[in-house]
């Protein structure tokens, strides 16, 4: 074994996961190895060895090497003995580097051999990770809070450590391994607020360098881990800090990284399904942020295919956050209509996205606003050129025509519930240019998205009466999988169009409502069908919504119905 290869050596840890999307396997390696080229210690800023006759230290950690490269063997079983030894280890050597650094604050040549003990044995508790039946140990021995405390420790490259070992415990599929375990560890964790810190040492890392680049990546991967294993700490974990730096960082003037992207991920996750985290980002002004980043691609496709990716991420948690009505008027103020409109416009890949967050942002009682301030800035002449056809670039990029179609219906069928007055009137009035060939459209729509549900009925109907002839009971569960397959084959898409049909032929315009019923007939359509569709609308809108507000639209679709 020559000297590069006893500087570079690592004790065997055990088995090792791999993670296929960590990006960053190569430089963490070269991470662990810090500090130990030619001798050096891992201190940031610290004296030259050769200036300070640190080649005595380099000497000796070759023979600590040395002397490591046969007593190790292969495969080592890690018990509970091996565990709670290594676990006595670390905390020795912790509070040894913290005496030796107290008492010699300025002469790092005093505590660089305990410091690079310190990350030695943070090194070979990787092994744990193959044992988290053990993590009851790491709590019950103190060792968490020891961890958690050294992610505040002056040198830089001792958190990372710690982070990176957090990191590996933390792992989802080893957190699944054992349950009972995970459940403790996490606890402590969350116990220490280790977010928090976690969160303060990223703010001091320097990602021009890529060690520590990597440690920011990896904080990252600890909270996605944690986050998966329990959704719900993601309230907790915006409230400490985690949001904002989320929100700073994405908005940094720096190239556009891996980091970035990554950043990207956990806001679209913490913002998923939560109310309280949407409300945080819109009282930081987290909206603003989100339009300023998208910005970007509006006249500009992503220039990779992770750019690209990181670009769909700010779409998802802009939509998210338009989930929560108060960041409905935050969008309007904005200008996020604006930018939306002109992204539909410019035919670039985020066309795809910005039609579903006008969607968001116009739904519902909440985006009456909205929808008078789209037509307005003449949102009507870019939304019906998309119901009229559906442009075969949306394909392309991964979205079907039911998804556009649906989102374009569902605009539509938003702005005939909220506009008042003129603005109502001119969005009527399209259906009328050109002989009523919205109308022919509407009604091509219906037929193409009956024929699908009422297939897929028949087979449902099917299989119903297969499972009853065998004795098999259709639970709610069942239940659910045929409403989730009616859906697939374009439910909510008929139910959508629909209500336009019945929304223009209220209008009291007699040219649309004859149009409507002149088509039905010609095509065998049905009156009785179209009453029941919306019937079955009426029953599931206003879901998650107040019981006045359920009862009243209900009230309204059936008055509707009533004059159809």
């Amino acid at each position: 074994m020559d000297v590069g290869e006893l500087l570079n050596y690592q004790p065997d840890r055990g088995a090792k996961r791999t993670r296929e999307e960590d990006r960053h396997e190569e430089s963490r390696t070269k991470h662990r190895t810090a500090g130990r080229e030619s001798g050096r210690p891992l201190l940031k800023g610290e004296p030259d060895n050769e200036e300070q006759g640190g080649g005595e230290d380099g000497v000796k950690i070759l023979e600590r090497l040395m002397d490591q490269d046969g007593e190790e063997p292969e495969g080592e079983l890690v018990d509970e003995t091996t565990v709670k030894k290594m676990i006595l280890t670390f905390e020795k050597r912790s509070y040894k580097n913290q005496e030796l650094r107290i008492k010699f604050p300025d002469i790092p040549e005093k505590f660089m051999e305990a410091e690079l003990d310190l990350n030695d044995v943070i090194q070979e508790m990787h092994v744990i990770a193959t044992v988290p039946e053990l993590y009851h140990l790491l709590v019950e021995l103190n060792a968490v809070h020891s961890l958690l405390g050294l992610l505040s420790h002056d040198n830089t490259d001792i958190s990372i450590a710690v982070v990176d070992l957090l990191q590996e415990l933390t792992d989802i599929d080893t957190l699944h391994e054992s349950e009972e375990g995970a459940e403790v560890l996490i606890d402590a964790l969350l116990e220490g607020q280790v977010v928090a810190l976690m969160v303060q040492n990223m703010e001091r890392l320097d990602e021009t360098v890529k060690e520590e680049a990597d440690g920011v990546y990896n904080t990252l991967a600890v909270i996605e881990n944690m986050a998966e294993f329990r959704p719900g700490l993601c309230t907790e974990a915006a409230q400490q800090g985690l949001m904002q730096w989320l929100l700073k960082r994405i908005k940094a003037k720096m190239p556009f990284d891996a980091n970035k992207l990554y950043c990207s991920e956990i806001l679209a996750i913490l913002l998923q399904n939560n109310d309280k985290t949407r409300e945080l980002l819109g009282e930081m002004d987290g909206i603003d942020v989100l339009l300023q980043q998208l910005s970007v691609f509006k006249r500009h496709n992503p220039s990779t295919a992770e750019e690209q990716e990181m670009m769909e991420n700010l779409f998802d948690a802009l939509c998210s956050c338009l989930m929560l009505p108060a960041n409905r008027d935050r969008f309007l103020r904005g200008e996020g209509l604006q930018l939306m409109n002109l992204m539909l416009r410019e035919k670039k890949m985020s066309r795809v996205s910005s039609l579903k967050v006008l969607d968001y942002g116009v739904i519902g009682p909440e985006g009456s606003d909205n929808c008078h301030k789209f037509v307005d800035i003449l949102g009507l002449r870019t939304i019906f050129p998309l119901f009229m056809k559906t442009p075969k670039k949306m394909r392309k990029v991964g979205i079907s025509d039911k998804e556009h179609e649906e989102h374009v219906c569902s605009i539509i069928a938003s702005m005939l519930r909220n506009l008042k007055a003129q603005q109502r009137g001119r969005l009527l009035s399209k259906f009328t240019e050109n002989d009523c060939e919205k109308v022919d459209r509407l009604m091509e729509l219906h037929f193409k998205y009956l024929d699908a549900v009422q297939l897929a009925d028949k087979r449902i109907e099917g299989e119903k009466h297969d499972m009853v002839r065998r004795g098999e009971i259709i639970d709610d569960v069942m239940d659910d999988e045929f409403y989730l397959r009616r859906l697939e084959a374009g439910l909510f898409v008929l139910q959508l169009i629909c209500y336009i049909m019945v929304e223009i032929c209220n209008a009291g315009i007699p040219q649309l409502q004859q149009r409507v019923h002149q088509i039905l007939n010609l095509r065998g359509g049905s009156v009785k069908v179209v009453h029941h569709i919306m019937r079955e609308y009426a029953e599931n809108i206003g879901d998650g919504k107040s019981e006045e507000f359920k009862e009243s639209e209900q009230k309204r679709i059936m008055e509707l119905l009533e004059n159809f």
